[in-house]
């Protein structure tokens, strides 16, 4: 079956690169960014590791309100449109309004089924700053996230929009979570056509649902 060879092209990663995970942010007019991008970045994961730190928070009667919370917060950083669209470099140009916020949807749907698991099982890593490089519109900040047994690269890829830095592309260890994926849908497209990539990712984005609490 087409739509289960597909699915098994879809790999799963670790919690730190479901930093780059849910929503959509619609496209702004370029201006030039107050806040740094470090500091942009750091904004974001810190809070995103206090609400995961929370205990009240990990008790299994408020897990769907902490899910939110964590789609609410990533979503004001990352630009998941501009993912989707980087993921389709040959068809998005040939693919209607509709269709490009259809794929948007269930991109950022297919993340977060992918990746929610993951990254609720954050146990106290810590992110170490390291650089960060600007060139006009675009930055890259350079961090590591440290445990006890490992420590693994991640840098953040933004642009700048409507006077903010916004996430477009996370490379973990060496691997760009845009390339991976595009890699990914084009060998789909190739074997088995768009409407295949579609199918599977409406698929998965009806598993993208929190836990529901114990009783």
């Amino acid at each position: 079956m087409r739509g289960a060879r597909a699915g098994r092209t879809m790999r799963r990663a670790g919690w730190p690169v479901m930093i780059a995970a849910w929503t959509i942010l619609l496209p702004g007019v370029s201006t030039p960014a107050v806040v740094p991008p470090t500091e942009a970045v750091k904004r974001t994961i810190d809070e995103v590791l206090r609400i995961l730190d929370d205990r009240e928070l990990q008790k299994p009667a408020r897990l769907m309100e902490r899910r939110k919370r964590l789609e609410q917060m990533i979503a004001a950083r990352f630009d998941y449109r501009e993912m989707a669209k980087r993921t389709l470099p040959k068809q998005w140009k040939t693919l209607s309004a509709a269709q490009q916020r259809e794929f948007v949807d269930l991109f950022q749907s297919f993340l977060s089924a992918s990746y929610a698991d993951k990254i609720e099982g954050y146990s106290g890593e810590k992110v170490e700053y390291l650089s960060e490089r600007i060139e006009g519109d675009y930055a890259e900040v350079r961090t590591k996230l440290v445990s006890e047994k490992t420590e693994i690269p991640i840098d953040y890829r933004l642009m700048s929009r409507t006077g903010e830095w916004f996430v477009y592309d996370v490379v973990a260890d060496g691997i760009s979570l845009v390339r991976n994926y595009r890699s990914q849908f084009d060998k789909i497209i190739r074997e088995s056509g768009y409407p295949d990539l579609v199918e599977e990712l409406r698929r998965k984005s009806k598993e993208s649902k929190p836990p529901k609490p114990r009783q």
